[in-house]
């Protein structure tokens, strides 16, 4: 069965940063634990992989180099902002470098904090993979069709995918 839409797919992969000419830092890897599943055609994973992934089979191993543009996005260094401690969600003693989430009247959102003052916290609204190019090393584990509920909610379900 090939990779399309409408396909539950499992996949193992390493992520690794490209740090210029052939050197590269991992970031994750999840060949420890369960394959990674999700359902393709519904950008549950980057545009970039899913895209590679299509027409791609059960054993397939593919490498793909995704620019910012195509990943995270380029970082916006104006994305810094400063929010009161209040309306930090985290337990414990705040630390630069620390990811948070922020109380906002569209929900929660996730931040990285740059620096930690007595009432308010200055914090980084970038995606934390932003501006970073991208190598991904991909195992095609298992491609199955997906249940009637899976296609309902929009997402995989089950081991390596969203639990109810």
């Amino acid at each position: 069965m090939q990779v399309e839409n409408n396909k539950v797919v499992s996949f193992y992969y390493q992520l690794r940063e490209c740090l210029g000419g052939e050197e590269a830092r991992e970031i994750e890897n999840n060949r420890k634990g369960d394959p990674l599943a999700y359902l393709h055609g519904y950008r549950n994973i980057l545009l970039g992989l899913e895209t590679e992934l299509t027409g791609k089979g059960v054993g397939d191993t593919i490498s793909v180099t995704l620019r910012p543009e195509e990943a995270y996005g380029l970082r916006n260094e104006d994305a810094v902002s400063r929010v009161p401690l209040k309306r930090i969600r985290q337990k414990g003693k705040l630390k630069p470098g620390m990811a948070v989430q922020i109380q906002t009247s569209n929900g929660f959102q996730d931040a990285m904090v740059v620096k930690v003052g007595r009432f308010n916290v200055d914090v980084d609204n970038n995606h934390p993979l932003a501006g970073k190019t991208l190598m991904f090393d991909i195992e095609i584990t298992d491609v199955r069709e997906a249940t009637e509920e899976e296609l309902a909610h929009g997402h995989a379900h089950g081991v390596g995918g969203h639990h109810h």
